[in-house]
């Protein structure tokens, strides 16, 4: 099988990093409050500017002072390295399609992105970056099943039938995923995934 992840609070734990420099920047140079720490039904990735108001010039601004501390300061989720390359040792092809930005000033995505997979000993045969749509994406490289977090991608993939599993967040927690599969950690997907890939 051809496995598609994402990597951004699917693999890798991003959403700290982001709402720590998020609420530094907004309090400090826009002069906001923060967060509040409510995360509230965010159902895509577009979580920056639902939480701070944001428009977009004042989002690469962010992005710009702080992108590259956050893509540093991001670690695998428990277990994922180890469930990854298992399932790569059993045969399946790995790709890692993700939204992570490039062309963001002082920030190099695609070798920071290459580097956190190296330093962690993740096997994997494909890094697409920039993903912004990730349907196109995976219908390109023939994905058989996708993981992701952002349940607004779930369900376009699923509507195209590409098989998904929904990692579940603070911020997606709450969201009535209907017929989207729910997992909540890597240990369960790692369950569920050998129940459908032995069907």
């Amino acid at each position: 099988m051809r496995l598609g992840i994402d990597i951004d609070d699917t693999t890798f734990i991003t959403v700290k990093a982001m709402l720590k420099y998020g609420d530094i920047y907004d309090t400090e140079v826009v002069g906001g409050k923060g967060t509040n720490g409510n995360l509230g039904l965010i159902t895509n990735r577009y979580y920056l500017k639902a939480l701070y108001g944001w428009d977009d010039k004042t989002k690469f601004s962010f992005f710009d002072t702080y992108y590259k501390n956050i893509l540093e300061e991001s670690y695998p989720m428990e277990d994922a390295v180890s469930i990854i390359n298992r399932l790569k040792e059993k045969g399946n092809e790995i790709y890692f399609i993700t939204a992570r930005l490039l062309n963001i000033k002082n920030c190099d995505t695609e070798n920071i992105t290459k580097d956190s997979l190296k330093k962690y000993n993740i096997s994997y045969d494909k890094l697409i970056i920039n993903a912004a749509d990730k349907l196109k994406f995976c219908l390109e490289n023939k994905i058989d099943i996708f993981i992701e977090d952002s349940f607004d991608t779930c369900k376009e993939l699923e509507s195209h039938g590409i098989k998904v599993f929904l990692m579940t967040t603070k911020m997606n927690e709450n969201i009535d995923s209907g017929s989207i599969e729910r997992v909540h950690s890597w240990k369960e997907l790692e369950i569920k995934l050998m129940d459908y890939l032995e069907k």
